[in-house]
């Protein structure tokens, strides 16, 4: 028996898997409480992971969870049906760092700290073959106390998109002439490096887009070959400039905004913000603005704007063949936080495509994360959806970073 048990143990490590960290255990999965539109059903496959952010699936369906804060000392979840009945029955678990960025190609897995980017060779089965000794692809990236998630994208010419995201709101304190903000050069933006290339640095890459207060949510668009990008908009204001505005004005106007991007690109901020009401770019308070002046039209006009403050965490081109022809090449957003002015949030919103660019209102795809009505509470939000991605059969994955749930949401015509 301890021979056969030492083989085991070889053979696991030989597939790169955490021995003390791989389990199989049957969880069944459980019929998830989602509003959703006929013919969509949604299933809990796996829960209590911590906080389950940015998520990749392999073309065998193995699912690869990136989470913020460690679980058993790990900070990577692989969630495996090896009999393919649906059934989640293997759990392996490696990386000893959290963060939010995890993307997969067909060689190697791509996750990130708030510092660093990393890679893991893959086999042929796509399961990562030496999990301790990732290789690192991107370090010395600027993290600090609040924002310093660092979510990725690669195109289809291997370049390496890493948001890096601000940490002071409005560049007020840190802005000494009243006209620019030092910032700039290391945050509030996207830096694209080469996805091929290892020990990068700032000075390896290039300031592909900038402007852009916080991005979480961005993704690569196959039909107009480009990035999009949605921006975590501002607020407070009314705290630091209660002449021009109110609590209301900040609960409500500084909108969410999606950009396509194109190299150089600049968003704007923290000169502007996006008024969705108005649909103009206005003057930020620090830089003169009161709520009427209109930004300039030097930067860049967003290609859609949400309501203020729902967060957009992740986006996802779907390109499945699973759900119906209306959803093909549209984009899915999860929205981690709600808006004030909609009562409404805590849900994955669709965004209708034609020819890469967006095409109609955007709506809400799946809702009921919070598990409460968001216009009269009763308590906390009980799920914050944060990360999605696309199963090989066209089914659509949302991770949860509240309670680590991590839902599967399929469509089956109805008779």
């Amino acid at each position: 028996m301890v021979e056969n048990l030492a083989k085991m143990a070889g053979a696991l490590a030989f597939a790169g898997m955490c021995v003390a960290c791989s389990s199989s255990v049957k969880n069944e999965p459980k019929q998830a409480d989602l509003k959703l539109e006929p013919g969509f059903s949604a299933t809990i496959i796996a829960d209590s992971l911590g906080a389950a952010r940015h998520l990749t699936v392999s073309q065998h369906g193995d699912v690869y969870v990136k989470l913020n804060g460690l679980k058993d000392g790990k900070g990577i979840y692989c969630l495996s049906d090896t009999d393919g009945d649906g059934v989640i029955d293997k759990t392996t678990a490696f990386g000893n760092y959290t963060g939010t960025g995890i993307l997969m190609d067909e060689n190697y897995l791509y996750a990130s700290s708030n510092t660093t980017v990393y890679r893991y060779k893959l086999d042929e089965h796509q399961q990562v073959i030496d999990a301790d000794h990732p290789e690192v692809v991107v370090d010395g990236l600027v993290a600090r106390a609040i924002d310093g998630a660092k979510p990725l994208v690669i195109d289809k010419e291997r370049n390496l998109y890493v948001a890096v995201a601000s940490y002071s709101d409005a560049c007020a304190d840190e802005t000494k002439d009243g006209k620019s903000c030092p910032l700039l050069d290391s945050v509030a933006g996207i830096w694209q490096f080469k996805a091929d290339k290892l020990g990068q640095g700032y000075s390896d890459g290039e300031r592909y887009a900038t402007g852009l207060k916080g991005v979480m949510g961005f993704a690569w668009n196959d039909v107009s070959n480009s990035l999009y990008a949605l921006q975590h908009g501002r607020g407070n204001f009314h705290e630091k400039f209660p002449l021009y505005f109110d609590a209301s004005y900040s609960a409500t106007y500084p909108a969410e905004t999606l950009y396509e991007l194109s190299k150089g690109a600049d968003a704007g901020w923290p000169y502007i913000y996006y008024d969705h009401v108005q649909h103009k770019k206005l003057q930020a308070p620090e830089f003169g603005g009161d709520g009427k002046k209109e930004g300039d039209n030097k930067y860049l006009e967003p290609a859609l704007a949400f309501p203020a403050h729902l967060g957009p965490n992740a986006m996802l081109f779907y390109t499945g063949d699973m759900f119906p022809e209306k959803y093909k090449n549209g984009a899915f957003v999860a929205f981690h936080n709600q808006s004030p002015e909609l009562h409404k949030g805590f849900c994955v919103a669709f965004v209708p495509f034609k020819d890469g660019k967006p095409s109609g209102d955007w709506e809400i795809f799946a809702d009921g994360f919070a598990g409460i009505d968001l216009e009269n509470p009763s308590g906390p939000s009980q799920h914050k959806p944060c990360g999605l991605a696309q199963g090989p059969d066209g089914t659509l994955y949302v991770s949860d970073d509240l309670q680590g749930t991590i839902y599967k949401i399929a469509y089956s015509p109805q008779s």
